[in-house]
Order: C-alpha cells, then sequence, then structure tokens
C-alpha cells in the first residue's frame, strides 16, 4: 500500500494570490471604494478577490465642507461586524498580517 500523505503548501510567493493565501487565518488590512477601510481575519477567497471575513472593524472617513469657513471637515464611523462577504470589485489594496523575522 503507498504512503497517502497530503502535499505541503509551499510558503512561496510567486503569483500575488499566493500572498493572499499564505494570509488564510490572519487579520488583514483592506481597503476598498468609498474611503472604506477593513481589518478582520480573512476566512476565504477566490480568483476574482471576494472574500469572507470575520471580526471586521470598518471604518468610513466622509469629508464635509464647513459652511462657515470652508474648510474640510474629515468624519471617520467605526463599526463591527461579525461576519462579511466583500466583493473583489470594490478593493483596492490588500495588506497581509505584519509578520517578523527573527
Amino acid at each position: 500500500m503507498a504512503d497517502e500523505t497530503e502535499p505541503s503548501v509551499p510558503a512561496t510567493v510567486e503569483e500575488p494570490l499566493d500572498l493572499i493565501r499564505l494570509s488564510l487565518d490572519e487579520r488583514i488590512y483592506v481597503k476598498m471604494r468609498n474611503e472604506r477601510e477593513l481589518r478582520g481575519r480573512l476566512h476565504a477567497y477566490d480568483q476574482h478577490l471576494n472574500m469572507v471575513l470575520s471580526d471586521v472593524e470598518e471604518c468610513v472617513t466622509t469629508v464635509e465642507i464647513d459652511e462657515e469657513t470652508y474648510e474640510e471637515v474629515y468624519k471617520t464611523e467605526k463599526r463591527n461586524i461579525p461576519m462579511l462577504f466583500v466583493r473583489g470589485d470594490a478593493i483596492i489594496l490588500v495588506s497581509p498580517p505584519i509578520r517578523s523575522t527573527n
């Protein structure tokens, strides 16, 4: 009987999605359109960069013009979301977790 073992997943980055694969079950940062930022644990993704995140903290930044001084006023709203599906075409940037090289 042949020895059946699962092939090991290489820890190298050869294509952009390899970096996402190495970030599975880690907390990542996702910058999206319309001044949205997400930080959450990556559970799944596909080739379109659709993602499933859990324990998500969403930050939405809006800019308003003060009517008296005509200055830009930045407002940030935060909320926590237990589980979130993110559509890949809304994603601008994905940052993997920071890993130390000791």
